[in-house]
């Protein structure tokens, strides 16, 4: 209890009105405990009627309650709800005044009764107990650890995508983060600075590009078509261009071999930086992989991220990125600057996850699973509905002839959590449509929302 006292005078009134302002503010709630007169006596260096005078005057304007045997509480009647703080002349940049969180994934609160919300993975499939089990048996970590993450865990992350995706990695290029923002984050700390241009998939993933621009870098919107991102339409001073092309947000076209290696050259002509976020590869349903660009680079222009959200858990926030030899050292530098380290102890066992081969049983689980959501909602969609062709990821997407957001105002109004292309673009030509995703929704739960969809 911080109680600060000025002088010697007035000692009393002075704790009296500290302690009611604590409780008017909320700081002190509804049936907490007040320390014993003796003891606040003792800690504050004042005798114990002090504290008593104290006591009683809050007693009797009903804000403390006294028990015998049990102690001094704040009274449940005493305690109004937290006011808000006295205005203040201090100000965000103006950026921030455009900001706002994307509605696209919403939050475990919002609750909807048929969920076609992008990026949320079934979590009720997870191997729970095997996962509790790991982690029981890891020791707690009480120094700070590596910045760049666990060893045992960068050298597994580096085995799985070395084997699963053919990157081509070791642990000394794997940084660990707090998902796909925080790796984004730091590398746009390493390589840009304000006002500098940084060149997205138009329509994107609205998550990255806010973060791009609250660090002050310009943001490009490029098109993309049936191949992936155009890259004709790219500024040649652009320093850095995020794409995901392995399995585009939110189209889910793949870049042809002709536009990857188109966009390489470009980075080496432009010496200029790839992100390539290789977004839900894990669950292929048809069709032969696709080479991740990081593979085919070879001067170093591609750093490669990717989390464990979608095909785990979202609440693990354990991402990673694998930094090409020149940037090294500034990757792991701005890790240390901006969180020094995510949980050791969750990072461990996350690395005998991978290790005993569950994670990549998971997977496959989960694969036959969202196959089977992914055929589902591809034969129910609306006539009114045009699929883009897809074999990957947890979501689809669909156009439509015209503006669909009346008919997604009457939908989520029914209890259908659905998104509108339009939501993910920002360009005024962006075509109408919906996206449907399929991770958090049951097979039932597909077939009855999508006979409400129609």
């Amino acid at each position: 209890m911080h109680i600060s006292l000025d002088g010697r005078r007035d000692l009393a009134g002075q704790i009296y009105r500290q302690l009611r302002a604590a409780i008017l503010d909320g700081r002190l709630r509804p049936e907490d405990a007040l320390p014993p007169t003796r003891e606040l006596a003792r800690h504050l260096s004042v005798a114990r009627n002090t504290v008593s005078v104290a006591y009683d005057r809050l007693m009797g304007e009903g804000h403390l309650t006294g028990r015998v045997g049990s102690g001094t509480f704040v009274s449940a009647a005493g305690a109004p709800a937290h006011t808000a703080t006295p205005g203040s002349a201090l100000r965000p940049k103006p950026i921030w005044d455009s900001i706002s969180p994307w509605p696209g994934r919403g939050t475990t609160s919002d609750r909807v009764r048929y969920d076609f919300r992008v990026g949320v993975p079934d979590t009720e499939l997870f191997p729970h107990e095997s996962w509790r089990r790991l982690l029981a048996r890891e020791e707690p970590v009480h120094g700070y650890g590596n910045p760049a993450g666990h060893a045992g865990l960068r050298e597994a992350i580096a085995r799985h995508i070395g084997v699963s995706r053919a990157v081509r990695t070791g642990p000394g290029d794997i940084v660990v983060t707090s998902g796909i923002q925080q790796a984004l984050d730091l590398i746009c700390r390493v390589m840009l600075e304000p006002g500098d241009r940084i060149a997205v998939e138009d329509p994107g993933y609205p998550p990255a590009q806010l973060l791009f621009r609250s660090l002050g870098a310009e943001v490009v919107r490029v098109p993309v078509d049936e191949e992936g991102l155009c890259v004709d339409a790219l500024p040649d001073d652009a320093r850095v261009v995020y794409v995901t092309p392995s399995h585009q947000f939110p189209l889910g076209v793949s870049m042809s071999l002709r536009r990857r290696t188109a966009l390489l050259d470009w980075a080496r002509r432009n010496r200029a930086l790839i992100i390539e976020d290789d977004y839900d590869t894990e669950f292929r349903y048809g069709g032969r992989p696709i080479e991740p660009l990081q593979n085919l680079d070879s001067s170093g222009h591609v750093v490669y991220v990717g989390s464990f959200s979608k095909v785990m858990l979202p609440s693990l926030r354990i991402g990673f990125l694998v930094a090409p030899a020149p940037l090294r050292q500034a990757l792991r530098a701005a890790k240390y600057v901006s969180d020094w380290a995510a949980p050791m102890a969750a990072q461990a066992a996350l690395a005998r996850f991978i290790d005993e081969g569950l994670l990549a049983r998971h997977i496959r689980r989960m694969r036959r699973e969202y196959q089977a959501r992914h055929e589902l909602l591809t034969t129910t969609l609306p006539g009114w509905l045009t699929l883009v062709p897809c074999s990957a990821g947890l979501h689809v997407t669909a156009l439509a002839d015209e503006d669909p957001a009346p008919a997604v105002a009457r939908m989520r109004a029914a209890g259908v959590g659905i998104m509108t292309l339009a939501e993910c673009a920002r360009s005024s030509s962006a075509r109408p449509g919906l996206v449907f995703g399929y991770g958090a929704i049951a097979i039932d739960g597909i077939a009855e929302g999508m006979k409400l969809v129609r």
